[in-house]
């Protein structure tokens, strides 16, 4: 992987820092984006100390203008031979009902968990198709496959992505640049804790909520995410399952795809919850 740049959004914590980690180790060289400056700092010196190739950029994704300044400054910079793009960044919002869920929030989290794929994919495609090789790994969630109450904005933003995803693989399935759309379960990540919460709900049921389904749901760890994505990028595969709960979920919407929603864990139906 020496002569290979990954490109990782949300490089900061959880998956997108496991990865950063785990492409460095390989013998990638990554560029690494966050907006969280005290994590993305922390994800360089990992990889400094495992004596790593990292570069790392402040990026907003909800912000196009940012975007184009950063791929254009990356391109001409670090002028990577091949590209593996991996849109992971995220966020998630406690909200409740769709009725209930302010507009400005469901747009605040597409703007970030839709568009900011969308946008960071924009700028890059048309090098990586100059060079006809790379990979564009975009993170959905086993909520981009099951639509489950209480999560309108972020299910909404995540079959998005998959949605965009799978028009990229087949528009680009004749040139060099695999395309992956990735849906984790439950992973031990902090974006139930950083969760914007909407206007409304009670904090203190918000944090009795988050602390129950940390517990009990985020069961696989950013690592074995990691491990999971890389092996599916190495071959190639056009979507990753990450965990047996990812796997059980799509089963059961495959085998329902009409009233998957009625037979689901109650646990998944429950006010506030976030993969």
């Amino acid at each position: 992987m020496n002569d290979t740049h990954f490109i990782i959004t949300g490089a900061g914590s959880g998956i997108g820092q496991a990865l950063s980690i785990l492409a460095a180790q390989k013998g990638a060289k990554v560029i690494a984006t966050d907006m969280n400056e005290i994590g993305l700092e922390e994800t360089k010196q990992k990889i400094i100390s495992a004596n790593g190739w990292v570069k790392t950029h402040l990026l907003d994704v909800s912000d196009a203008e940012a975007i184009t300044e950063f791929a254009t400054m990356a391109l001409k910079t670090y002028q990577p031979s091949k590209i593996v793009l991996v849109n992971n960044a995220g966020v998630g919002l406690y909200s409740g009902t769709f009725a209930e869920t302010p507009m400005n929030d469901f747009e605040w989290l597409m703007n970030i968990n839709l568009y900011g794929v969308i946008r960071m994919t924009k700028e890059f495609l048309p090098t990586m198709l100059a060079q006809n090789q790379g990979n564009i790994v975009n993170l959905s969630s086993i909520f981009g496959i099951i639509g489950v109450r209480y999560q309108s904005a972020y299910c909404t933003a995540k079959f998005g992505v998959k949605g965009f995803s799978d028009v990229l693989k087949f528009e680009l399935m004749d040139t060099g640049i695999k395309v992956s759309s990735v849906h984790p379960g439950g992973i031990q990540t902090k974006i139930a804790t950083n969760a914007r919460k909407s206007v409304g709900q009670d904090p203190r049921q918000i944090a009795a909520d988050t602390e129950k389904f940390e517990r009990e749901a985020l069961i696989n760890t950013p690592e074995y995410a990691a491990e999971v994505i890389m092996k599916g990028i190495q071959k190639g595969k056009s979507r990753i399952l990450i965990g047996r709960d990812a796997k059980i979920l799509d089963i059961l919407a495959r085998t329902f795809p009409n009233d998957y929603f009625k037979k689901l864990p109650r646990s998944l139906t429950e006010r506030a919850k976030i993969d």
